[in-house]
């Protein structure tokens, strides 16, 4: 009976694990503090602000950045954890997202400089190895060769075939790189908690250096290299986590600096520096294209900025994590691992390394997070923010290129007017970004500084109107591709959508706001495999849509887009504000004497 009772106990101690623990509890490795270490450990109660003080045991057992304080205000409102954890640093070696804001927007710059380019590389060599298998089969057929300099003509390839063929590579690219980036970004998200952003921010930027090399040798030598080289490019850069994984590691190291109230700025000015990248980086790559009379010179500028930005990430960037919660989390995970052992014996290694291939999808357990603290209004709101976000973020990453292809054949439009349409459209998402998002932030929020707006947790109503508002922009924007008869109603349809890109950050900043500081970085890798996912199904649908509709009805693609917007707009209406997980009351020094003599078989 006494044996029943401590396992009971335990057991009771077991069913307060923080839910998206997926099932471990987890536990410190000193023996005098083991059972408060246990249960503080289990609910998540190790952040930023209890690292390196003591705790306690009177006092409350959780402090996970979201209580308010006794004068009523947030306690990150006052004090981030960079002031708690490197306040007596000199500033340079402070993180901050000042460090990293102008040396990703160069990064951006480069990533929106090749993308027009690149498009049409691979458009022109497809069209030349479509003409020369046409003319192999029918010895009547003729046709112009195809100029491989910037702003050549080359009306032969404005025809569907070669449209739809360009669609199905970009789609055979975009899946490999996305489904290989889809196995890579959790593991890397979860590693960054563990080891620091910084390094795993310099490794995603490798496979982007990698793909540039085979881009130039491709670009430099076309008889020599099939344009099919470049899928290997495409697979190093995904199994590298990509720049989808690269920009969810960015976000977490701005989560570690910035308080929940201004996240979803901080955010926007990432996000607008990436479509600032993507708008200015096509002027700039056609005024050195045409300068220099060589695509390539394009190609091998990107490819100079990203190792800079490597260098700069991996000598000068401030670390966000602390040496101290980074060997919590490493102290956490270690402890989950070894109860994984202990569960099933010396067959561990053999499950793990199954589970890697077989249960990919495991990482998206925080999403659905189950046990006390939870609730079904936080599933919901984790499930419904998740999937708008995969959906805003899949069709703005990856529809670039049905876009390019789509006003080429339609409008005519080549490497001049095609960077001019991407960058009129980016510079008004931009725009929104950093002028209508702050402005919204601090109108609603700045100003607010009553007991009862302070002491709320979780997404606001503001964090939902704007994703809605962005949701239907987005949406509107789409229908107006579908139905614009000339190139102007395109562009104006254009810059409708853009402005619905203050969704994307505010959606990222909501979902941060329901977990606990220590689990950003798991949760953002969470969403990278989400993002990865959509490389892998928005290429799938988009591509394979438009290339299976091109000859019939093109603008179909995006009218079925818009339908799935107009879905994702009514989705957003079941998301409640103030939802958080909810931190239960655990006994510590009766869950620490039930484990005590458990051990010792008392």
């Amino acid at each position: 009976m006494q044996n029943d009772s401590i396992f009971e106990a335990e057991a009771d101690l077991d069913n307060t694990r923080l839910p998206w623990s997926n099932g471990n509890t987890e536990q410190t490795t000193d023996p005098h503090n083991q059972g408060r270490d246990d249960t503080i450990a289990a609910v998540g109660g190790y952040d930023g602000a209890l690292v390196g003080r003591d705790v306690n045991e009177n006092a409350p057992l959780l402090r996970t950045g979201f209580e308010a304080s006794d004068d009523g205000n947030s306690p990150d409102d006052e004090a981030s954890f960079v002031d708690l954890e490197f306040g007596s640093l000199p500033w340079y070696k402070k993180p901050s997202i000042i460090w990293l804001l102008p040396s990703f927007g160069v990064l951006a710059l480069a990533y929106g400089g090749t993308i027009v380019p690149k498009l049409n590389l691979i458009l022109q060599l497809i069209c030349r190895d479509y003409m020369a298998d046409k003319a192999a089969r029918d010895p009547t057929f003729t046709y112009l060769p195809v100029v491989f300099v910037f702003g050549g003509e080359n009306p032969q390839c404005q025809r569907p075939e070669v449209s739809a063929a360009g669609a199905r590579f970009t789609l055979y690219m975009q899946l490999i790189s996305g489904f290989l980036s889809a196995i890579t970004s959790p593991k890397l998200g979860a590693l960054s908690d563990r080891y620091g952003r910084r390094k795993l921010i310099a490794l995603c930027s490798t496979g982007m250096v990698f793909n540039e090399l085979i881009t130039i040798v491709v670009a430099k030598f076309p008889d020599t290299f099939s344009v099919n080289w470049m899928l290997l490019g495409f697979a190093v850069d995904g199994i590298s986590g990509s720049f989808t994984c690269a920009l969810a590691l960015i976000h977490s190291y701005a989560t570690d600096c910035t308080k929940p109230s201004k996240r979803s700025t901080a955010f926007g000015y990432f996000h607008a520096c990436l479509f600032a990248g993507i708008a200015l980086g096509p002027i700039l790559a056609a005024y050195v294209i045409k300068a220099t009379g060589d695509r390539v010179s394009i190609f091998i500028m990107a490819l100079s900025v990203h190792c800079v930005f490597i260098l700069f990430t991996v000598f000068i960037l401030p670390e966000s994590l602390s040496k101290s919660r980074q060997r919590i989390a490493r102290e956490k995970y270690s402890v989950e691992q070894e109860q994984y052992g202990v569960a099933y014996g010396i067959a561990a290694d053999w499950f793990k390394h199954l589970r890697v291939f077989t249960n990919m999808l495991q990482p998206l357990r925080i999403l659905y997070p189950r046990g006390l603290g939870s609730s079904p209004q936080l599933r919901r709101n984790l499930v419904l923010l998740s999937a708008i976000d995969t959906i805003v973020f899949g069709v703005a990453m990856s529809m670039m290129s049905v876009l390019v292809l789509y006003i080429n054949m339609k409008f005519g439009w080549g490497d001049v007017e095609g960077s001019k349409f991407v960058s009129v459209v980016n510079i008004f998402r931009v725009a929104a970004l950093l002028i209508i998002l702050p402005a919204l932030t601090w109108c609603f929020r700045g100003r607010r500084r009553s007991q009862q707006a302070e002491t709320k947790h979780g997404a606001d109503t503001l964090d939902l109107y704007i994703i809605r508002l962005g949701v239907l922009l987005d949406g509107l924007g789409l229908l107006g591709y579908a139905l614009a008869p000339t190139g102007a109603v395109f562009v104006l349809s254009g810059i409708v959508a853009s402005m619905g890109g203050v969704a994307s950050p505010t959606l990222q900043s909501a979902l941060t706001k329901h977990v606990p500081p220590e689990r950003t970085g798991q949760l953002l890798g969470a969403t990278g495999l989400l993002h990865a996912l959509a490389r892998v199904g928005g290429p799938l649908v988009f591509n394979g849509l438009y290339s299976l509709t091109v000859r019939k009805y093109a603008p179909a693609t995006f009218l079925a887009l818009s339908g799935v917007f107009g879905l994702a707009f009514l989705g957003s209406w079941f998301v409640r504000p103030y939802v958080v997980f909810e931190e239960p009351d655990i006994d510590v020094h009766s869950s620490q004497d039930a484990r005590a003599a458990h051990r010792h078989g008392d």
